[in-house]
């Protein structure tokens, strides 16, 4: 493990893994760095072509925090993070972690290329969190907090969540979850996001799910739309849980320049 130092003198722990030009790896709600599908399995799989470089968000395991949040802090976080690996690097995102990389790159950071999944732009209103949730959020215990998560904003049916509760998995659930007020900001915010988006250079691909939930890829092919040297591409067979497996190899050929618009087969 090593750490680098945030512009608030947060401490951002992060693993890097392979060789070649660095990708950083931005994870979602209840992930650190350890989580399949944007921790070190998918960085395992992506190192024999790239530098794969695994991080905590603030709040989440090896990395501390300083309140209050703000999206700018994570922003920040980032441009550390990028410094601290050569100096400019590309992102891969899944879910809030895809917004957080597509504002890093309309906020200016060296940023080469990014590359996201199941980005949640919620172009419906009527379905996008609002940003108070955030508030409530953080006024509860973390059990509670996950539950409210998961049923208003991930749409888990109560009774599935009331099963999770009483299986193995959910303290991990617990730990992180402080940390899903981030998420709801960021969430709530992407359609100004959306916006900003529309200025963007850097080469993007937007990758969704071809069974994740149809307003994920909704708001998937308006990004792609949105940005000039942007593409969308289903991933066939995968939901929101997608397999890195079946994930790595487009990705790879993403950053290593050799990607050409073709299906994505699972695995």
């Amino acid at each position: 493990m090593k750490t680098t130092r945030s512009a608030d003198g947060t401490t951002i722990a992060y693993d890097t893994l392979g060789t070649g030009a660095p990708v950083i790896l931005i994870g979602g709600a209840f992930c650190d760095r350890r989580a399949k599908a944007s921790g070190m399995p998918l960085a395992e799989l992506l190192a024999p072509q790239v530098t794969a470089i695994a991080y905590d968000r603030r709040g989440r395991g090896d990395s501390t925090d300083t309140p209050p949040y703000a999206v700018e802090r994570e922003l920040e976080d980032l441009a550390a993070l990028i410094a601290a690996v050569g100096g400019s690097a590309a992102l891969y995102g899944i879910s809030s972690g895809a917004l957080l990389a597509i504002a890093a790159a309309a906020h200016g950071l060296a940023v080469t290329r990014v590359a996201v999944y199941d980005a949640p732009i919620v172009l419906d209103s009527n379905r996008r969190p609002p940003e108070h949730l955030a508030t409530e959020l953080a006024a509860l215990p973390r059990g509670d907090a996950a539950e409210l998560f998961l049923t208003r904003v991930v749409g888990v049916p109560a009774p599935a969540v009331a099963g999770m509760r009483r299986a193995p998995m959910w303290a991990g659930l617990e730990a992180l979850a402080h940390t899903l007020p981030y998420d709801v900001i960021l969430a709530a915010r992407a359609p100004a996001l959306l916006d900003r988006a529309a200025g963007l250079a850097t080469p993007l691909l937007v990758l969704a799910g071809a069974a994740s939930p149809p307003f994920m890829v909704d708001g998937a092919q308006a990004l792609a739309a949105t940005v000039a040297d942007g593409r969308y591409q289903p991933v066939a067979g995968q939901t929101h849980d997608v397999d890195p497996a079946v994930l790595a190899p487009v990705l790879a050929a993403f950053f290593t320049g050799r990607y050409v618009d073709t299906d994505v087969q699972s695995a």
